[in-house]
């Protein structure tokens, strides 16, 4: 913690995942400083049987690496984003994206919930610091952050919070609540 606060130069790496069609990309895009880089493609035949669609019918692509974005809070320290693919078939590239990350973000949907579980596991079976996010689809039904805890068998300190990716500051909110757990979490290991 103190080379964050001292004049080095300090780069944070923070991941962005959750299950296929809940908002990693749109979220990497609505708070990246730069255009971000996206490995998207077009969903194809391959697909059938093996991306389910249920929910998110009007997907017309998929992101195949990673999704790369960039925050400078000040000069000298810079937060990396890095969005996991959501589909099963990408997961071998978690453990590379993970290497060196200070948190992670799980994206959550309440209509396929169940999708999010996969990041929730990978997370807590490494010990990485995590908060979710849950992205509150317009038309899909709302429900407490207490009954998402539940749901997902969370542990009373993994904060859960409402949000809409799509708008810059409510994705800022979820970045600095996940930077407030990860450095109260790093605190309290030592």
């Amino acid at each position: 913690m103190d080379s964050v606060l001292s004049d080095d130069p300090v780069a944070l790496k923070i991941l962005i995942a959750g299950g296929f069609g809940v908002g990693k990309t749109t979220l990497v895009g609505s708070i990246s400083e730069i255009r971000p880089l996206r490995t998207e493609e077009v969903l194809s035949d391959r697909g059938i049987g093996v991306d389910d669609l249920d929910g998110v019918e009007a997907k017309t692509t998929t992101t195949v690496a990673m999704d790369f974005g960039r925050i400078t809070i000040r000069e000298g320290l810079v937060v990396y984003l890095f969005g996991t693919p959501g589909q099963e078939r990408f997961w071998f590239m978690w453990d590379e994206l993970s290497y060196g990350a200070l948190g992670a973000v799980v994206i959550a949907d309440t209509r396929r919930l169940t999708d999010c579980f996969p990041s929730v596991d990978y997370f807590e079976q490494r010990g990485t610091p995590f908060v979710v996010a849950v992205n509150c689809f317009d038309g899909a039904d709302r429900h407490s952050v207490d009954d998402v805890r539940i749901a997902l068998d969370l542990d009373d300190d993994v904060p859960v919070m409402l949000c809409d990716v799509r708008r810059r500051t409510s994705a800022k909110e979820v970045m600095i609540t996940l930077v407030e757990h990860s450095l109260r979490t790093l605190t309290s290991a030592n």
